[in-house]
């Protein structure tokens, strides 16, 4: 049987969620991965899996990743130089191959013009607006800001040194990956979504502060929660030895937190997951605390 459903980033994160709840939903015959590495995807291919090499900086790799596909999941690539060439690649070789239905992971916000990271994100609308320029039927699922950042803005030792962040009260509607895993999956195994955009975020938006109170209150330490000014944090970041690009990043996301551009909650992951999606409270439950 032709695998019809095509997912890339496979080995990643989200791509290894999707992968793993599609495979309670169809048959494993009917799924293929793209990745660059075969051999980090060896337990997918004892499940049956059809496993194929593609990057998407190398256009002569893909064309043989799209045979057979009709419907394609392109996970958006983390690269912070030429993600949008990457991802023209991609959609030029389902183009070539014939794919009808492509199925994107872009970003929530609330306004892209005004964002301080827009110099990063507008690669996500770019790819959005070459999908539909090729004709092809889309569903575009606008991922709010991963829970799983929380560790990396707020130090994975938080409980200790407390959260030194200069995202003054701005507020986040912070989804669970493992949600937009499982959302992402019920898209695909299902009809009804062609020409849909989705905003999947958390049910509720939180502060920095938020999440210190939430994490006093479940350890029943004091967790203080600081925001300095951009230039002091950057220079603490750099104190540390952080590369600028990293330093810079991660002051670009306390500005947008701050900005309240990832402060819109929406229903529509409820209504994918058919369930209320995890909490911050469960999340910063099961990451800092079930371990201490």
């Amino acid at each position: 049987m032709k695998s019809k459903i095509l997912i890339t980033g496979a080995t990643g994160n989200l791509g290894k969620g999707v992968v793993n709840h599609l495979l309670s939903k169809i048959s494993s015959d009917e799924i293929a991965v793209m990745v660059r590495d075969a051999s980090k995807a060896s337990e997918l291919q004892a499940k049956g899996v059809d496993v194929r090499t593609g990057d998407y900086g190398t256009p002569a790799s893909l064309s043989d990743a799209m045979k057979g596909i009709e419907k394609l999941l392109l996970i958006s690539s983390s690269s912070l130089n030429d993600r949008y060439d990457q991802h023209k690649n991609v959609i030029d070789a389902a183009k070539t191959a014939g794919v009808k239905h492509i199925i994107y992971t872009g970003v929530t916000i609330k306004d892209m013009q005004s964002s301080p990271l827009k110099y990063f994100l507008t690669d996500h609308t770019k790819t959005e607006d070459y999908i539909k320029e090729n004709g092809f039927t889309y569903t575009f699922m606008r991922n709010g800001l991963y829970a799983e950042v929380i560790p990396m803005f707020a130090g994975a030792n938080v409980l200790e040194s407390g959260i030194f962040f200069p995202s003054g009260n701005g507020k986040v509607a912070f989804v669970s990956r493992k949600d937009l895993a499982e959302a992402t999956a019920n898209v695909l195994a299902s009809s009804g979504h062609e020409n849909k955009t989705y905003e999947l975020t958390g049910s509720a938006a939180h502060s920095f502060q938020d999440i210190g109170d939430q994490l006093s209150a479940l350890s029943g330490k004091q967790i203080p929660f600081v925001s300095p000014e951009p230039s002091a944090f950057k220079e603490t970041l750099k104190q540390y030895g952080l590369p600028e690009e990293i330093v810079n990043m991660s002051a670009g996301f306390a500005a947008a937190i701050k900005n309240n551009d990832f402060e819109n909650t929406s229903g529509t992951l409820h209504s994918l997951l058919n369930r209320e999606p995890a909490s911050l409270k469960s999340y910063l439950k099961e990451t800092f605390i079930s371990e201490n």
